[in-house]
């Protein structure tokens, strides 16, 4: 068996084609969709980059791994301590070592291990090519390296391929000769002038004024990357930098298909596709960027082409990133390791039900909060608001506002109330079954809070009188007392 694990950085799945988009961003990524199963209700439990991939290497929740951020110690795994064994236990449980326990050579193209300083994502591969520059790639550099293997490798049995493109992270990166094949194409609906002009009143990171973050700078390297979006131009060039970016990479990856082709062995190749995380383009008022713990940053599409698996079907229940190291075992006919968190979905690739009753979602590298995830809503509570003002808790209808416009938090206590019962019984369960007494969540807080946002709120703050925000100033001194001693 031959299996492809196309893991995508930054690839928000309603901006692809085989999940609705209006616009041709994904043919490549399509074709296997309609030879698959498309998962919709699919989400990293923690985001962004580095704790979601935490989460899918080795099968467990960032609370448990304690890597639920990206600096501090929160971006560390824990220490195992006086349990360790002469090796640790990546070498057994991390994903690609369990494949590689099953007869799999392992193999990953990625810059991930090194952008993060986490070198425990390469405990069990066999081979690493390191593409060089930190999550900077652009496909062409990319590319070539894959092709390079699939050359050499393609016909032989039993390997598992990881490659890592980056083109729709930021900043939006495709090159200006491949031009703009969505300019006169029409934006997504939602997104218009009104909503526009309310953003720009709002403050925080990556809302419409400071794109950079926290001021709008930019790169005279990424000419579509802008600093700042003051109309609806602006709006455009902005959701064209990021859908081209997507598209670019899909032609990238167009190639490697074509590739396996040519060797003969695509038609029964294994082809999974999916992300670490997702892009708010709009939603909260946050642009380019994966803040948050709400439904967009940690909903990231899932695409498996598995031999004997139904074809076009799409599967609806919810599901972990981190459930996708038991389906595989179970896929090879092998048991899950008790080291796990995951549950295995492998039935949904025969149409089967096996999802779960609810998810839990956390992101604490921009912000500090946690959702739950059931039916139609999303339930969001913030521990710390990463400068942005959101209210404690927050509750949208993905349903009826996709793009969580209205907060029904102070109308529907009823399910705020639900919401936070299972996240209390899901917490509960979690401290039980780990040795250590911490949840990371407070680690984050109480080292100073979220990596971005901690030490900036000053300067911030001076980048807000001058663009006529000052009066938020006071609310953010409240919140945040400690920025200011």
């Amino acid at each position: 068996m031959r299996i492809l694990f196309l893991d995508l950085d930054t690839l928000r799945p309603d901006h692809l084609g085989c999940y609705g988009y209006h616009r041709c961003t994904s043919p490549n990524i399509d074709t296997i969709a309609r030879q698959g199963v498309r998962f919709d209700n699919y989400y990293c439990s923690d985001a962004p980059c580095l704790p979601s991939r935490a989460a899918l290497m080795t099968g467990r929740f960032g609370i448990h791994t304690g890597v639920v951020g990206h600096g501090g110690t929160a971006a560390d795994m824990r220490l195992e301590g006086e349990s360790r064994k002469f090796a640790d236990r990546m070498r057994r449980e991390n994903l690609p070592a369990f494949l590689r326990l099953c007869g799999f050579r392992t193999v990953s193209i990625s810059p991930f291990a090194e952008r993060h300083s986490a070198w425990w994502f390469v405990a069990g591969f066999n081979e690493v090519y390191n593409t060089g520059r930190g999550g900077g790639e652009s496909a062409e550099e990319i590319t070539p390296v894959v092709l390079d293997w699939i050359g050499r490798n393609a016909k032989k049995d039993n390997w598992f391929l990881h490659v890592n493109y980056w083109d729709p992270h930021t900043p939006y990166r495709a090159p200006e000769s491949f031009g703009n094949p969505f300019a006169d194409e029409p934006l997504p609906a939602w997104l218009n002038a009104e909503v526009l002009e309310e953003h720009r009143r709002m403050v925080g990171p990556h809302k419409p004024r400071e794109i950079a973050m926290y001021d709008n700078r930019t790169d005279p390297r990424y000419p579509r990357h802008i600093g700042e979006i003051k109309d609806m131009d602006d709006m455009r060039r902005f959701i064209d930098g990021y859908d081209c970016g997507i598209r670019y990479m899909d032609e990238h990856i167009g190639r490697l298909f074509q590739a396996f082709a040519d060797q003969g062995v695509l038609d029964d190749l294994v082809v999974i596709i999916s992300s670490d995380h997702g892009e708010n383009m709009g939603e909260l008022g946050i642009y380019g960027e994966h803040a948050t713990a709400d439904g967009i940053t940690p909903h990231i599409p899932m695409i498996i082409r598995w031999p004997g698996a139904k074809e076009g079907h799409v599967d609806r229940g919810l599901h972990y990133n981190l459930d996708l190291a038991p389906t595989l075992a179970e896929l090879l006919g092998r048991s899950p390791l008790a080291g796990w968190d995951g549950r295995s979905f492998a039935p949904c690739l025969q149409g089967n039900e096996a999802g779960r009753e609810y998810l839990v979602l956390s992101q604490c590298a921009h912000v500090c909060q946690r959702a739950v995830r059931w039916g139609d809503w999303i339930y969001v509570r913030t521990y710390h608001d990463g400068y942005h003002l959101f209210p404690d808790e927050m509750l949208f209808n993905l349903t009826e506002d996709p793009h969580e416009q209205v907060n029904l938090a102070g109308e529907r206590g009823d399910l705020c109330r639900e919401a936070v019962y299972n996240l209390t019984a899901w917490h509960d369960t979690m401290m039980k079954t780990m040795n250590s007494d911490r949840d990371p969540l407070w680690t984050v807080i109480r080292e100073g809070g979220p990596f971005h946002a901690k030490g900036h709120l000053k300067d911030y703050c001076r980048y807000l009188e001058e663009t006529g925000r000052g009066d938020f100033i006071e609310e953010l001194k409240r919140r945040h007392p400690r920025e200011f001693r």
